[in-house]
């Protein structure tokens, strides 16, 4: 019933995320949202360990990109003093972003790994797509609009998860 919506993998943040269990999967790039899943939707620059992230990343061959949905000025202003490229306004879970960086990063589908917040954006699209999918927890408690009603489904995901002893978090 959930094949879209269930990630490959649930995990606390992207610093679970190494370089070294990309590549144990042959994970050669990442394609990661930005609000909540990097930084909190409301900051505007990336912390000091997130910035050690993307240079492990960057050390280890890991390419990256920011598929975003929020408008030009948000992403370009957090992705560029990084030299991450980015798309914005990607009309997550519509598949044309990720297509689009696949593109970029010029590698094949089975070579990325998407990494997001939200089921119904991040993870549904990247399934739809056949990308490996992490589902991180989100960094802040508060979302912008958009995302509460997401957040309102999730919710009912999660306890229907729960019921059946899948949740993967303990609350």
């Amino acid at each position: 019933m959930y094949n879209f919506l269930l990630p490959d993998e649930f995990v606390n943040s992207v610093f679970e995320i190494t370089p070294e269990k990309l590549k144990a999967q042959g994970i050669k790039g990442i394609i990661t949202d930005l609000d909540n899943t990097l930084v909190e939707w409301d900051r505007a620059d990336a912390t000091e360990e997130l910035v050690a992230w993307f240079e492990m990343m960057r050390e280890a061959g890991i390419k990256i990109i920011i598929a975003s949905n929020n408008n030009e000025q948000r992403v370009r202003t957090f992705a560029e003093p990084h030299g991450i490229p980015f798309i914005h306004r990607a009309k997550k879970p519509l598949g044309g972003a990720y297509y689009a960086a696949l593109v970029q990063l010029r590698l094949r589908r089975n070579e990325v790994a998407m990494v997001g917040d939200q089921l119904l954006t991040d993870v549904m699209g990247a399934k739809r797509q056949k990308l490996y999918t992490f589902l991180v927890r989100p960094v802040a408690d508060s979302d912008g609009l958009v995302t509460k009603f997401n957040r309102f489904v999730e919710r009912r995901v999660y306890n229907d998860l729960k019921r059946k002893g899948q949740y993967p978090w303990e609350q």
